[in-house]
């Protein structure tokens, strides 16, 4: 049984940074998919970035610059460092695990971005 759990987050002012992290257990498979994903209020849930097995990233252009996804394959954490962080980046960000043909999620930690 694969298990997704994340930490990390809370409340920061605007500018801020926060570093959220993931920990995947229970996989046979250490290369695979990692990504973070986000929902606000109101929408739908958005990908924030991805880093695939090999190594390459994919960012959200909406925080192309500000956040860095990484991870340790062999410690199976993924994690989120998050800078210069605005109000918009408000949401529950969930942890996402793509091994072969199944998707694992975690149960979600919110960042809130308010003075």
């Amino acid at each position: 049984q694969v298990h997704v759990v994340e930490s990390g987050g809370g409340l920061v002012q605007p500018g801020g940074s926060l570093r959220l992290s993931c920990t995947i257990s229970g996989s046979l498979y250490r290369h695979f998919t990692r990504a973070w994903y986000r929902q606000a209020p109101g929408k739908e849930r958005e990908l924030v970035a991805m880093i695939l097995y090999g190594g390459s990233t994919n960012y959200a252009d909406s925080v192309q610059g500000r956040f860095t996804i990484s991870k340790d394959a062999a410690k199976s954490t993924v994690d989120l460092q998050m800078n210069s962080l605005k109000p918009e980046d408000t949401a529950v960000y969930y942890c996402n695990a793509q091994i072969l043909e199944n998707t694992y999620w975690g149960q979600g930690i919110q960042v809130t971005v308010s003075s």
